[in-house]
């Protein structure tokens, strides 16, 4: 599964590529694609080859379990890359969260881009390491403080945070309910760490008080 880190992840300017721009010139090219809410990405089982970048809106990446459950394994959010894979197939869905734009980026035939390719890898590897630990934990207080730290700080360390998921995204994330996600929303907000402006916005009234209840 794929996990959260605090950095986005930029891809590789032209200017970065001095030996190979040519690897990148088709998909440089390739319009924006546009999804609305609730449109599908790419599919369970479809063929890989290409990675995704979120140029605006908020994109989730899940499984569905074979009781019909789902599982989901990543957010990603503008600026974010997402979308690679081991072989040649893809393991989870994506789709679209809110209105989102999102521009495939398909490598030349035959065109050796592992160093330019392997650190976003590393880090779609770091995410899944640390969601893991997410997810071991037992306190569900922990478990929504620490993704509100992990959002905040992706959207650059602002006291106000958007929520582009709804309260059952964050559930099927957490492993909680979301009557769970809720109730500690509410927890959080009557001790005073956060207020709750609308169901989609956050501020963080004391950052370190919800830092110390992530760890």
């Amino acid at each position: 599964m794929h996990a959260y880190t605090a950095s986005r992840i930029s891809l590789p300017s032209r200017s970065a590529l001095p030996n190979r721009p040519e690897a990148f010139e088709p998909a440089l090219l390739q319009p924006l694609g546009f999804y609305p809410a609730g449109a599908e990405i790419y599919a369970q089982g479809e063929k890989a080859g290409a990675f995704y970048q979120v140029e605006f809106g908020a994109v989730r990446v899940y499984r569905l379990l074979a009781d019909g459950r789902r599982q989901i394994s990543a957010f990603h959010l503008a600026g974010e890359t997402f979308g690679f894979e081991a072989d040649t197939t893809h393991h989870f869905f994506a789709e679209a969260i809110n209105s989102t734009g999102v521009r495939v980026f398909r490598l030349t035939a035959g065109a050796d881009m592992s160093h330019q390719l392997l650190p976003l890898a590393l880090k779609g590897l770091t995410r899944a390491q640390e969601h893991l630990l997410v997810l071991g934990r037992q306190s569900a207080i922990e478990r929504v403080a620490a993704f509100l730290v992990d959002i905040a700080e992706r959207q650059g360390g602002l006291r106000q945070v958007e929520l582009p998921m709804s309260r059952m995204d964050i559930g099927d994330y957490l492993g909680l309910t979301i009557e769970t996600v809720s109730r500690v929303f509410t927890r959080l907000k009557d001790k005073g760490v956060i207020r709750l402006l609308n169901l989609r916005s956050v501020e963080i009234v004391k950052h370190d008080a919800l830092h110390n209840m992530s760890e």
